[in-house]
C-alpha cells in the first residue's frame, strides 16, 4: 500500500552518522555522512567516491579549473557504525518510552542517538 502523506522513505542512515562502505571502489572505508538524498536513496559521504569536476572560468572564479568533490553513493552500500562499540551493525526501529520510533542496533539492542 502506498503512503499517502509522507512520500519520503524511512532510511537507516542519517546526516552525521559514521558509516562503513560495503561495495564499490571505496569498499571497507569509513566516513561521515554529509547529506542524504531521500528522493534518490543516495548519500554523500566525506572522502568517499571522489569525482573530478571541470569548472569553466566565470566572473566569480576567473581561474576555473579542476575540482575534486564527493559523489553520491547508494544507501544500500552503506552500513551504520554503532557509536558505542565502533563496529558496523544493522538497524531497526522500535518505540521508546515516549512512544516515538527510534533506531536501535540489532547487534546490541541499544538505541542509537
Amino acid at each position: 500500500m502506498e503512503r499517502k502523506f509522507n512520500k519520503q522513505p524511512k532510511l537507516h542512515i542519517r546526516k552525521g552518522d559514521l558509516v562503513l562502505v560495503l561495495a564499490g571502489d571505496d569498499k571497507d572505508k569509513e566516513g561521515k555522512v554529509l547529506e542524504v538524498l531521500t528522493d534518490r536513496n543516495r548519500a554523500i559521504v566525506e572522502g568517499i567516491n571522489m569525482v573530478t569536476k571541470h569548472q569553466k572560468p566565470s566572473a566569480g572564479k576567473p581561474e576555473g579549473g579542476i575540482k575534486k568533490m564527493e559523489g553520491t553513493i547508494h544507501i544500500s552500500n552503506l552500513m551504520l557504525i554503532e557509536p558505542s562499540t565502533g563496529k558496523p551493525t544493522r538497524t531497526g526501529r522500535k518505540l521508546d518510552e515516549k512512544g516515538k520510533l527510534k533506531r536501535y542496533s540489532k547487534k546490541t539492542g541499544e538505541l542509537i542517538k
